[in-house]
Formats: C-alpha cells, structure tokens, sequence
C-alpha cells in the first residue's frame, strides 16, 4: 500500500505480556511503515518496560468510551475479541453514512494451528443489531500455514539477529563458556520441580528466570527444596523487566527457552533454539487440542511431545526427557526447519496490510 493510514488498535489487558506484546509490536511495524496508530488499552503499565522509548507514529491511549473529536481511523483492529465501546462503533457506523471515507473493522485472532484457522480467516461477521447494525466486522487469524494471516516479523530482524553478539551477552550475564543455558517465562508448570532437581544434577547448567510469575514460581518450589541454592547445586539468575528486543536477545542466547502465551512462542520461533511452550491453560481443557496442533504443525518429535505434555500437565506419571546435547540438538534441528518453512511466507503486516487494500 502506498497510502499511509491511520489504524486505531484496541488492546484489553489480561495477560499484560502477551496481548499487550502482540498489540505493540503491530502498532510498532506499522508506525515504522509510515502509518499513524492509536494504540487503545485499559492497562499499559506494561509498556514501561516493554517499549520505554516508544515508538515513531505509535500514540497510546486510555481505553475511550467513545470515537475522539476526528472520528475513527481508516482500519479498526479489534484485538483478541475485545469489546469496543459502543459509543465508538456508532461513531464507526455515522461514519460509514455520512460519507466515502469509511473505516474498515477487522477482529485480529488469537494465534492457533487448529484446522478452523484456516477455514474462518478473512470471514465476514455482518452485525444484525446494536449501534452497528449494518456493519460488517473481518476475521484475520495469525497462523502458520500460507492459508491463514501469518506471524509477526519485524522487517529488521535478519539483521539484528546476525548483528547479535551471542558470546558477549552470555558474558554479561554470567553465563559461563560452555554452559546450558536455559531462560524461563512461564506460568506455574506442573513439572517445574523435575525440571529444577535435573539441571540441579547438570553441572554446568544456568537457569534465567524472567520477572513476575516464573519468578515466584521458581522460589515456591526451592522454598521445598533449599539444598539447591544452599549446596550452590543450582546456579540460578533472577532477571529484571525488559524491553521487547531484550527479550528477544535472550532467547537467541539460550540453548533452551521455555516459553509462555502467544508472544514469546512466536519470538522463540524466529529464536531457531529449542523451546517447550507453556499454553495458557483453559479451565475446560481446550488448550490440549491446541497445543496437540500446534506440535503437529512443528513436526515435533516424540521426546519434544513427551516434553511438553509433562511440562503442561497433560501427562503426569512420568520424567522429563533428559536435557542431553544429542536431544537438544534434534528439538533445535526440528525448530530450524519451522522457522524456514515460515520465513518462505509472507509476514502477518504484510498480509494485513494487502487485506486492508483489498477491502478498502
């Protein structure tokens, strides 16, 4: 598109890295196209850390009760099915009778590799009541085949990647030459301890723990186990906040990154390192299917499936696969080959973008 736009973007925090992450980084890809965005969210205290120096055409805002004086954006992104206001959709609605100029309404999914991905992308949602009566709200889902809406993939990245000093940064963190490292960001996985009592038994593993619940997560459990601090068994580093392309670094400096929610599952792809995704778990059990398709598309092998299933739960009465070099090197063999099959797709701004234009 040559055309900049202007994108209003509406973000409801739940899990403030996850939704709030996704949302930035979009609101971030288009501002650097050249679009001007309003990023929309009730909370974005997370963004303080997250992206402390902003970013160029990006605007964040409270979560409005209704349209500012200029009226909607040329592109309503609904993210992740939050409501919008219904003050703001008449205003959509006014807009799209008063004049040529009308604002196009996409519901950007939550990211997923079960097959109704594929079969609901791009499907219109005509709304039959309510202060939009006779609008038409789009599906975009994010996927990883070529029939879905991609991933998010900064046009930069090849180069920061390779421009990264991986050797340096494990330095500065004291990851020791030779070391296994692996970085945590997880929620409260049920095989956390196992986890813990084996690179407790390594000799030269180092584990960084991400802020927040992984944090707390690994201290409930030496609170049971204290003779791997005390004995100097686990060497263990507590990380502070960071920015969005920090965190990036240190999954491309791991050996090993275990990984939660939608964001930090598609940064550990573009990683190219092995990684174990904790899904958010579902009180009725959906995200098993979920995550079953998910290692389906990755190809995953077994050792890499037994994995995950103890580490979500779905398994319990057995050990986790032994950390070794040769399973390690297979889990990263089976990620590279993801990560090539993706990049020969066009990226999700890419694709959303050449959606906007043809609905426009």
């Amino acid at each position: 598109m040559s055309a900049a736009l202007r994108w209003d973007i509406f973000c409801q925090v739940i899990d403030n890295h996850g939704d709030i992450g996704v949302c930035w980084r979009l609101a971030a890809e288009l501002g650097a196209s050249g679009h001007a965005v309003r990023l929309w969210v009730d909370d974005a205290s997370a963004l303080a850390w997250m992206a402390p120096d902003g970013a160029p055409g990006v605007q964040v805002l409270p979560w409005p009760d209704q349209a500012p004086a200029e009226g909607p954006g040329d592109v309503v992104v609904e993210a992740f099915g939050c409501e919008i206001a219904p003050d703001f959709i008449a205003a959509i609605a006014r807009q799209e009778s008063a004049s040529s100029q009308k604002s196009l309404w996409i519901n950007l999914e939550y990211l997923s590799a079960e097959g109704y991905v594929e079969r609901c992308h791009r499907l219109p949602s005509p709304l039959m009541d309510g202060p939009g009566t006779g609008l038409t709200r789009w599906f975009f889902y994010p996927g990883f085949t070529p029939r879905t809406g991609g991933l998010l993939r900064e046009r930069n990245l090849g180069a920061r990647q390779a421009g990264f000093d991986r050797a340096a940064w494990r330095a500065r963190h004291g990851v020791a030459p030779g070391a296994l490292a692996v970085s945590l960001f997880c929620y409260e996985p049920p095989a956390l301890a196992q986890l813990l009592t084996q690179l407790a038994l390594c000799a030269d593993a180092h584990l960084l723990v991400t802020p927040g619940r992984a944090t707390q997560a690994v201290l409930n459990e030496i609170d049971q186990q204290p003779a791997w601090e005390k004995r100097r068994q686990l060497s263990i580093s507590y990380l502070k906040p960071c920015s969005q392309p920090e965190f990036d670094e240190m999954l491309w400096a791991c050996d090993l990154n275990l990984v939660r929610g939608e964001d930090s599952l598609v940064r550990a792809l573009w990683a190219g390192q092995p990684f174990v995704w904790h899904i958010y778990p579902q009180h009725d059990d959906a995200h098993h299917a979920k995550l079953q398709a998910f290692l389906d598309w990755l190809q995953a092998p077994d050792s890499l499936r037994r994995f995950h299933a103890l580490w979500n739960g779905l398994e319990t009465a057995d050990a986790l696969p032994q950390l070794e070099a040769a399973l390690l090197d297979e889990w990263r063999d089976c990620v590279l080959a993801a990560r090539t099959r993706l990049l020969a797709q066009p990226d999700l701004l890419t694709l959303l973008l050449g959606f906007v234009a043809e609905k426009s």
